[in-house]
């Protein structure tokens, strides 16, 4: 799990001469990773790739300024090249620093964490995967009007190893494995999709082999074609006010965007927002928004085994913790830094990650999920106790202001609930809202038998922009008079 014994030492030194050349604080994070992503697109293999990398970043605070370098090449001269870059980078930083960075008081750590794998998906046979992936294809193409079927499958596994100037030393071990179906269909000029288990690349979780196995595309593969062909002699999604019941699949993209990066204190602070804005969800109003009603309890948990967001340590060397972000509907907790923590007089939730070893670490999401509702209905009983409304399900499109205020998505597919029963299904469903006006709309979530957790690998923030994977959980729930349109296929 360790980067090799000479080199940790040649590290460990580099960071004790850094603090002898006037650092207040230094810390390096060697990486490993390796990958495979295999996708089968209408009978052929469209894509086998295999990667393969591994470097160094070294991180230093200079009279309140930080400096990053990083290389591939672990060697002792590039190390000491590394660290001198570092330093210099602050120093210049420095010259013009107007609010000087300090960190919070944790306690240097020391200590290991693997993410749980039952089955090492690279010790499985690609030809294995492969038969996999055109047994679902083959199913998908089960129809003249299928146009575009896609299996896929995707792994990653990670090595990490932390060290810091005040005497932290942490080792990681990560496994990621994901896939998902998407089939595409055509007639009349009519287009549709259907994806399983998701949209935007299925499904993914931090385990082995064992959770491509319990996806069961195969036996999925049917369901999702139909529901193609459905959709395209599908009526359009009718426009107005609906009681609108969320698929836990488009609750994980909906939390995302409106609580999961609202509630980054980076962009709250104003320091994040270049890539996709800030926040409306300000220190000022911590403790005293109104961000939803009384159901609505979101939390931030980097412990959850298996989760896409979990971890031992985040790349500051800070635990893995568990907090709320909205509790009971009001607005109580940030995601934050050592850095960041600081300016609103707390210390790091331990939500500092970066994508490798060659980008600084930025606040990030980790697991932002939507409690269930210990005595809340199954989504059978929650569909009728609803007389006039709307199921939908699975991410199409999306878009969110620089606020996260005003948001729009569409979906894959709604069903229409009618006298507590679901109906015909509907094609290309848009919903629209406020973000608070949205949550404090929301009068029933499922309990905890109907809550799932979702992994998503494509989040995107910074400059240059890093892609993380999160994670967001969540049971169905059910909002009160959304405003709902149909759109274009």
């Amino acid at each position: 799990m360790y980067a090799p014994k000479g080199e940790v030492e040649r590290l460990k030194s580099a960071l004790q001469a850094l603090k002898a050349q006037g650092a207040e604080y230094a810390d390096v994070r060697w990486e490993r990773h390796r990958s495979e992503r295999i996708l089968v697109r209408n009978g052929q293999v469209a894509a086998l790739t295999q990667h393969q990398d591994e470097g160094f970043g070294i991180r230093v605070l200079y009279k309140g300024a930080w400096g990053f370098a990083a290389s591939p090449f672990l060697t002792e001269q590039e190390i000491e090249q590394v660290a001198r870059r570092a330093l210099e980078i602050a120093k210049a930083s420095a010259l013009t620093v107007k609010e000087p960075i300090r960190l919070d008081d944790w306690e240097p750590q020391r200590g290991q964490y693997a993410s749980p794998c039952e089955r090492d998906p690279f010790a499985i046979p690609l030809d294995a995967k492969l038969e996999l992936l055109f047994r679902a294809d083959e199913i998908l193409r089960k129809a003249p009007e299928v146009q575009t079927a896609e299996s896929h499958l995707r792994f990653h596994a990670v090595e990490k190893l932390f060290l810091s100037s005040d005497g932290a030393e942490i080792a990681q071990r990560f496994v990621y494995s994901g896939g998902g179906l998407e089939v595409k269909a055509v007639a009349n000029g009519e287009a549709q999709q259907r994806s399983y288990p998701a949209a935007h690349g299925g499904d993914t979780a931090a385990r082995g082999f064992e959770f491509i196995e319990s996806l069961k595309l195969v036996e999925n593969a049917e369901r999702a074609r139909e529901e193609a062909l459905q959709l395209l002699n599908a009526e359009p999604c009718p426009a107005g006010e609906f009681d609108v019941v969320l698929d836990t699949n488009q609750l994980a993209l909906q939390i995302h965007e409106s609580c999961g990066h609202p509630t980054e204190l980076d962009r709250a602070l104003g320091m994040e927002l270049s890539f996709a804005g800030g926040s409306f969800m300000t220190p000022d109003q911590l403790r005293k928004l109104r961000y939803g009603s009384e159901l609505v309890t979101l939390t931030a948990d980097a412990t959850i085994p298996g989760a896409l967001g979990s971890f031992g340590y985040d790349d500051e060397g800070v635990p893995a913790q568990r907090w709320p972000l909205v509790e009971r509907g009001l607005f109580v907790g940030y995601l934050s830094s050592r850095d960041t923590a600081p300016r609103i007089g707390q210390r790091s939730t331990g939500a500092c990650r970066a994508e490798s070893w060659n980008r600084v670490p930025i606040v990030r999401m980790v697991n932002i999920s939507l409690e269930p509702d210990p005595k809340g209905p199954s989504l059978e009983e929650l569909i009728a106790d609803t007389k006039r409304g709307l199921f939908l399900s699975t991410n199409k499109a999306w878009s969110i202001d620089d606020r996260r205020l005003n948001f729009q998505f569409g979906c894959e597919i709604a069903w229409e609930i009618k006298d507590g029963k679901l109906g015909r299904v509907l094609k290309n469903p848009v919903y629209t809202g406020i973000t608070p006006e949205f949550w404090n709309r929301c009068d029933a979530v499922c309990n905890p038998k109907e809550w799932r957790m979702w992994g998503l690998t494509n989040c995107g923030k910074g400059e240059p922009m890093q892609t993380m994977s999160v994670g967001h959980g969540a049971a169905p729930a059910r909002f009160r008079r959304v405003r709902v349109g149909g759109g274009q296929s």
